[in-house]
């Protein structure tokens, strides 16, 4: 045992340490063990925090520094730029998948969904790099994609690589991967509990005490670790709002079906992409996918990247509805090709700034017809 010590101390301190590690691996695996998954929940939530927080601040400094402006300045580019940053930005993440991903090509929130369903939340330290340098290249490079669909994966493979690592059984690396998971919604948009009830409903896809309090540690410390690096601003600015009466809520209604449509014919487009490049090679269906969005993006600029500053001007109406309408056709377009093809980013930004549109055209249109072209 001294020579252990002495030329191996990793090992005599793995040696002393293993039986004590044993009885609380036994532990977790018993019901009763709600303490010590709430501990485990919390360092989950900051490990995953930290690495939505890296993630993040690796796309908006690399922007800064390609678009020598704002994070999402993509208006300023010259027209070739426009087309060759999204045909790079494939080029590049399919040297990496070609090289790397031995047969790894759907990530994301489905990825996760799978791994729980039948790997036991099992998730690879190679999917994780895959993901985090993937999607930070895609939107990075202007693809239509958002980075709340990447986080969810992250934070998942964040609690899934924890437990790995501690050994520790099936049901507390289930547990884990909803506290990541919570963590990378909650890091986010600064919204725990929205963070909460997606990884209850979406991941775990049940209500338990065992899970419930972990999972709230871990968004919990999640937001604080976002907020206090990037602060409390919210993503988008939303200017005043007056309450309206009764009588507005046939329009209201009329909006959410409109918005219903459009995300049925999102869905149904994504799939249809899908299923007709199913026989392409990924590295192909990568390649055309920057090409698509590059042609686009020699158009309608506004479509590249996350969109989260169109949004805003959305909201506060500095925008017209025939450009509206276009940004609206073109971000769907874009979406569907940077996804429908195999772009590792997620669907819930673009779904926001195509809900923002068809709202924001809506309301031009109902409210203010006189103004439809000023802007």
């Amino acid at each position: 045992m001294a020579l252990n010590k002495n030329h191996n101390p990793v090992l005599w301190v793995s040696q002393k340490l293993s039986p004590h590690l044993e009885k609380h691996r036994i532990h977790l695996s018993r019901p009763d063990a709600l303490i010590q998954l709430t501990f485990l929940g919390l360092l989950t939530g900051i490990l995953a925090g930290g690495v939505i927080v890296l993630f993040r601040l690796l796309v908006e400094e690399s922007q800064m520094i390609l678009l020598s402006a704002n994070s999402e300045n993509y208006e300023g580019l010259s027209l070739e730029s426009r087309f060759l940053f999204p045909v790079a930005g494939s080029l590049i993440i399919a040297v990496g998948f070609h090289f790397y991903s031995k047969g790894i090509h759907v990530l994301g929130v489905g990825r996760v969904i799978e791994r729980m369903a039948f790997h036991q939340g099992y998730l690879t330290l190679r999917g994780f790099l895959l993901q985090f340098f993937g999607a930070a290249i895609a939107i990075i490079s202007g693809h239509s994609v958002g980075r709340e669909g990447p986080n969810v994966f992250l934070g998942a493979a964040s609690g899934s690589l924890l437990g790995q690592y501690l050994t520790l059984p099936n049901n507390s690396i289930r547990i884990l991967v909803g506290c990541g998971t919570a963590a990378g919604i909650a890091a986010s948009f600064g919204t725990p509990l929205a963070g909460v009830i997606f990884a209850l409903e979406v991941i775990m896809m049940e209500y338990t005490l065992g899970a419930f309090l972990p999972i709230i540690f871990a968004a919990g410390s999640a937001t604080m670790l976002s907020i206090f690096v990037f602060g409390n601003e919210p993503a988008f600015v939303i200017p005043h709002i007056q309450q309206g009466d009764l009588a507005e809520l046939p329009l209201v209604v009329l909006l959410g079906l409109l918005a219903g449509a459009l995300s049925a014919l999102f869905i149904h487009l994504l799939q249809s992409v899908a299923h007709h490049s199913r026989t392409m090679g990924f590295s192909s269906k990568l390649i055309l996918s920057g090409v698509v969005v590059g042609l686009i993006a020699t158009m309608m600029p506004s479509v590249m990247g996350i969109g989260y500053d169109t949004v805003t001007q959305m909201l506060a109406g500095n925008i017209a509805l025939n450009i509206i309408l276009s940004l609206l056709i073109f971000k769907l377009l874009a979406t569907v090709a940077s996804i429908g093809l195999g772009i590792p980013g997620g669907s819930i930004g673009p779904a926001l700034f195509l809900g923002a549109s068809i709202g924001a055209g809506f309301g031009l249109i109902i409210v203010d017809p006189e103004n439809w072209t000023i802007g």
